[in-house]
C-alpha cells in the first residue's frame, strides 16, 4: 500500500539523510492515517474524501504539507541516532512541528475551508 495524500519523496526530503531506514512505508502509512483522522476530526470536514474525489492541486498542498510534516516528525522520533546530534534531530522536529501547527491553524478557519471547497 502507498501513502494516500502525500508522497514518500515529500516525507524523505523533510526527514533528511539521518533517518533510520527501518522507518518504512508501513509505519509511514500508519502515521498518515493518524494525522488524516486528526485533520478531519479537528476541522469537522472530510478532506481525505475531498482529496480522493479530485481536490484541486493548488489547494491540496496544505494537506500534503501537514501530513508529510507529521510523518517526518514520527520518522525522526523513531530513532535519532542517525543525525549528527540529538539537537539537530530536535531542531528539525521543531521546524516541522511549527509548519504543521501553522497549517492546522489555517484549516481550522471556516474561510479557509470554504476557499478550498470552492477551488
Amino acid at each position: 500500500m502507498a501513502l494516500l495524500i502525500t508522497t514518500t519523496a515529500e516525507v524523505a526530503a523533510k526527514m533528511g539523510a539521518g533517518v533510520n531506514a527501518a522507518y518504512n512505508g508501513t509505519m509511514q502509512e500508519a502515521a498518515e492515517f493518524m494525522i488524516v483522522g486528526l485533520i478531519n476530526t479537528m476541522t469537522k470536514h472530510n478532506y481525505s474524501d475531498d482529496y480522493a474525489a479530485g481536490m484541486n492541486v493548488d489547494v491540496s498542498g496544505i494537506l500534503r504539507m501537514i501530513i508529510s510534516d507529521y510523518i517526518a516528525i514520527q520518522g525522526i522520533s523513531y530513532d535519532m541516532s542517525g543525525y549528527t546530534s540529538r539537537v539537530e534531530a530536535e531542531d528539525i522536529i521543531n521546524i516541522l512541528r511549527d509548519s504543521m501547527l501553522r497549517g492546522l491553524g489555517i484549516l481550522r478557519e471556516q474561510a479557509a475551508q470554504d476557499f478550498i471547497d470552492g477551488a
